[in-house]
């Protein structure tokens, strides 16, 4: 008989709020019970810090929460003993050195597996995170990487750097819980059609890249362009409305799409992501179009179930017939929905979940 495992989930934000860890792990809590685990979730930052993170100013606040974060960090290594599995969800602290890794797997011995969905090894700033950026010692991926246990990768760009380090690298791609969260569909009309595009700030710049097509179809058809984020956008477009994201409507909201957006850079930062947008709008019927950038191409089959779209051009036609064609898009819509629950379902990818925390 096996005994239950008892697994600590270290992550940077508290529950519930950072897609990152609704969509890599917190949805999979209720199979690892079923499973017959036991777990409790670590995070580094407090609600009251979580929630002025992302503004500007506040930066009494946000070192003070940063300070708080440390000193749960250290009282963590005392109770670490208890549990049987350590899965460190990015990282342990924000900034600096990987000390507590270091700790609990050099001198703790502890079963470490580390997950990461994003290029996170590459320094990335923003104007909000300026005051830490230089401190976010972003070598540290690699280092932690070699001491895991197992690595879990949002997909394939990532599972080829970790397994530089680390011959336990496996895929485990970011997924959407078909049965209870994302569980309606789309029905396609003929009445006015809305394209859409959902994430956070930090992605509104891969919006810029589309914004003259957009214009240019304006001057031809009557559309919305409905943006869904934590922020408004900065720029300005006649179709253009914005509603902030909130977690009770996140469904129905997506739901108002006809057409789901994700245009990417090519760059080494975009090919650590892992086609979230385009699972969302899948998992609902909607088709995507994207960029041809990391595993957008393995999601997107293009023709079958959305578009992939390298030039202005190949937008600017692909959604034309998309506006024009409400039977195109229920047709495209259904064979993306098909592909998420096939291949980018909590219920498909479940056993390849608990294959982290066993053998």
């Amino acid at each position: 008989m096996q005994l239950k495992k008892n697994i600590l989930f270290v992550v940077p934000y508290p529950l519930g709020k950072a897609p990152s860890q609704r969509f890599r792990f917190e949805q999979y809590f209720d199979i690892l019970k079923e499973a017959g685990f036991s777990y409790q979730v670590a995070s580094f930052l407090d609600d009251a810090t979580w929630e002025i993170l992302y503004k500007p100013g506040h930066t009494f606040k946000k070192i003070t929460g940063t300070i708080k974060g440390f000193g749960h960090r250290f009282l963590l290594l005392f109770r670490a003993s208890k549990f049987d599995l350590i899965f460190i969800h990015r990282e342990a602290t924000p900034v600096g050195p990987p000390w507590v890794e270091w700790i609990l797997a050099r001198i703790l011995k502890k079963k470490i597996i580390y997950d990461f969905d994003d290029a996170i090894w590459i320094p990335s700033t923003s104007a909000n995170n300026k005051l830490v950026a230089g401190l976010r010692w972003s070598q540290k991926v690699g280092q932690i990487c070699r001491w895991a246990t197992k690595v879990s990768c949002g997909n394939s760009y990532l599972q080829a750097y970790a397994g530089k380090f680390n011959s336990h690298a496996i895929v485990n791609p970011t997924t959407i819980d078909t049965i209870n969260h994302h569980n309606k569909l789309k029905v396609q009309n003929t009445s006015k059609v809305v394209i859409g595009w959902t994430g956070t700030h930090s992605t509104l710049k891969y919006l810029e890249m589309i914004l003259p097509v957009l214009q240019n179809l304006e001057e031809k058809y009557a559309f919305e362009f409905l943006v869904i984020s934590n922020k408004p956008p900065e720029f300005d477009l006649r179709s253009l409305v914005y509603k902030p994201w909130q977690k009770e409507t996140e469904i129905e909201d997506l739901l108002k799409f006809n057409v789901g957006l994700m245009p990417l850079e090519d760059d080494p930062w975009a090919k650590g992501k892992c086609a979230f947008k385009a699972l969302q709008y899948m998992s609902l019927g909607i088709p995507p179009v994207v960029s041809p950038i990391g595993m957008n191409v393995e999601v997107v089959e293009n023709g079958n179930n959305g578009y992939v779209c390298s030039s202005p051009e190949e937008w600017y036609y692909h959604l034309e017939q998309l506006i024009v064609d409400s039977v195109l898009r229920a047709k495209l819509g259904t064979a993306a929905k098909e592909k998420v629950d096939k291949c980018y379902a909590v219920v498909a990818n479940r056993t390849n979940f608990l294959g982290l925390f066993t053998k």
